[in-house]
């Protein structure tokens, strides 16, 4: 059997690369960022496995006794191949997963989804092909958007597509309900860009709405935050106001019911802080006309994001929003933690400009991100043709 290890600048073309050379029965035995050590030979790493040809040909020389040590061989071989496949490819019922299949779940955990949830939706994909042929992969936006194949059923990719989106919810309104005021908080680790949301938030939905509204904040903890808030507001032509107890912006928000937006900063926190903000994280989830979205940033590591998103439900959140999208290439953890939790994602912030890097979360951009083999933010770029 040999087992050999290919790098490419993506995943994609690391595939490629490998089908090209060992064969469509080649076993895909592991999908990763390539170590430091080797990076200079790619950013991207696959290990394929295949039996060796000259082992497993058919051409055995006569006699019986060799050619039971053939069969013996062949049936070693096999084994050996059936371990890495289940390795690569548990449960079970993915033991001599196709070419197809193995491509998909390379391409989605390249990505940064996490290994159980790419097998999941790579299964599910197969599902909805319900028997039709599997085509190599070639995702894109349009690929996705397109008809089925000529015999009228779903391509791969449609269905690859259509697993994901089914796997989280999207949801960019502001407030809780129809009634107004619509308060909507922001919550997060320090430096997820919560005030810089905050103030997109309040351009796009409130100054180009011409919609009354007020910002109101309670970080006091960051050097010079009141001053930054103060600074936008003024630009903005809005009320603000830098509140330093619970009592106060529950004052605030009673005071400002004639607005239509309300707008609350919280200060960037750590799961050390959260202790001495106890009062207010259960006022926010204990109000239940308090719209609270937990922002974070993509560039985070999937582990580090499921730890922080797990430290502040103690806030109630309703939303996940993510921020610097343009700090990253691989999108994953956003979709693992919108399946992990079920919580709608919101909005999506891509940069420092307000508003212009601000859009609301649709199921088609996530997708189109995590199959995309471009670099930076993902914008453009299709996955490379596989087989």
């Amino acid at each position: 059997m040999t087992i050999k290890s290919y790098f490419s600048r993506t995943p994609e073309s690391a595939l490629a690369m490998a089908r090209s050379e060992m064969g469509s029965e080649a076993v895909l035995v592991e999908s990763r960022k390539a170590p430091p050590e080797s990076r200079h030979l790619g950013e991207y790493e696959v290990v394929f496995a295949a039996d060796d040809p000259k082992e497993t040909s058919g051409s055995a020389p006569a006699g019986d006794r060799l050619s039971c040590e053939v069969a013996d061989l062949k049936k070693e071989l096999e084994g050996m191949r059936r371990t890495l496949t289940r390795t690569a490819f548990a449960p079970t019922n993915w033991l001599g997963a196709s070419a197809t299949l193995s491509d998909a779940y390379a391409i989605l955990t390249a990505s940064d989804v996490t290994p159980e949830l790419a097998r999941e939706v790579a299964q599910g994909a197969e599902s909805r092909l319900e028997g039709s042929a599997a085509k190599p992969i070639a995702v894109s936006s349009r690929a996705a958007q397109g008809p089925a194949g000529a015999a009228g059923k779903p391509s791969i990719e449609r269905a690859l597509v259509e697993e994901l989106e089914s796997r989280f919810r999207v949801d960019s309104a502001l407030g809780k309900g129809a009634a107004t005021p619509r308060i909507v908080a922001l919550v997060g680790p320090p430096g997820a860009g919560k005030t810089t949301t905050l103030v997109k938030l309040a351009v796009t939905y409130g100054l180009a709405s011409r919609r009354p509204m007020v910002l109101l904040s309670m970080d006091t903890y960051r050097v010079a935050a009141a001053e930054q808030l103060r600074a936008f507001a003024a630009i903005l032509g809005v009320g603000v106001q830098v509140l330093d107890t619970v009592t106060a912006l529950s004052q605030a928000i009673e005071e400002h019911r004639g607005k239509e937006l309300i707008f609350i900063d919280t200060p960037g926190l750590t799961a050390d802080d959260l202790e001495n903000c106890s009062g207010l994280s259960h006022f926010l989830a204990t109000r239940p006309d308090i719209d609270t979205q937990l922002v974070l940033s993509a560039s985070m590591k999937s582990a580090d994001l499921s730890h922080v998103v797990d430290t502040f439900e103690v806030f109630g959140p309703h939303r996940l929003l993510f921020t610097r999208l343009d700090e990253t290439a691989t999108f994953g953890p956003i979709f693992n933690e919108a399946a992990r939790t079920g919580k709608p994602l919101s909005f999506f912030s891509t940069g420092q400009q307000i508003p212009e890097d601000l859009e609301t979360a649709r199921q088609n951009r996530l997708s189109e991100l995590i199959l995309s083999a471009s670099s930076g933010r993902g914008r453009t770029g299709r996955l490379a043709r596989l087989g």
